[in-house]
């Protein structure tokens, strides 16, 4: 892992954490995840492989797209792990008041990616492409039922099984293992936004 990337993610959990906020103990589970890390540096690596390849085969615009393409993605995930330990907030959808599921995920996609998603959950998932569970990378939506109803909670997935959610009130922006038995029983399915598909390693032993 990076000296650099360690440097990076601890300034964007200082930069964007609440007014008063406690140290999130979320940043130094994920700091110490190597195999997490390591998947989200793996962005990085690969957004310079696959530039250089499109530079080779179609040239120099095509390949500058990919670079972009594929570094907002990784942006996209170290920028969510700059949220860790902010409140949840019913309706919320800025660092200033808080977040809830969905308006989590639609700042980040705005934010880094610069793509205005629907508001609530379920259009979230109405308005992306559906993949397989095996085929989630860094970057992709995952969505729960939570609330009875289908697509009712919906996270952004950063790679080792893990993903990054505004979960419920009382709570706070945190990593969870969607191995555990209470995301397992209400997965609702995977879905990918058109134009982020970078060069992600698919998740290893998943």
């Amino acid at each position: 892992m990076s000296k650099w990337f360690c440097i990076l993610l601890i300034a964007c959990a200082s930069a964007h954490a609440a007014p008063g906020a406690a140290p999130a103990d979320d940043a130094v589970q994920v700091l110490n995840d190597k195999s997490l890390l390591n998947q989200i540096v793996e962005l990085q690596h690969n957004v310079a492989e696959k530039a250089q390849s499109k530079l080779s085969a179609v040239g120099q615009n095509v390949s500058q797209t990919a670079y972009q393409v594929a570094d907002s993605t990784a942006e996209l995930v170290i920028s969510s792990m700059g949220f860790l330990g902010l409140p949840y907030r019913r309706g919320g959808s800025s660092v200033e008041t808080g977040f809830d599921c969905s308006g989590f995920v639609r700042a980040m996609y705005q934010e880094t990616v610069g793509m205005l998603l629907p508001r609530r959950a379920r259009d979230q998932a109405a308005s992306t492409q559906v993949i397989d569970k095996k085929e989630l990378k860094p970057g992709d939506l995952v969505f729960f039922n939570t609330m009875r109803r289908a697509f009712s909670h919906v996270g952004i997935y950063v790679g080792d099984g893990k993903f990054i959610h505004s979960p419920r009130s009382g709570s706070e922006v945190r990593v969870e293992n969607m191995r555990e038995s209470y995301w397992l029983k209400r997965f609702d399915g995977a879905r990918r936004v058109a134009g982020t598909d970078a060069a992600a390693t698919p998740p290893k032993n998943y």
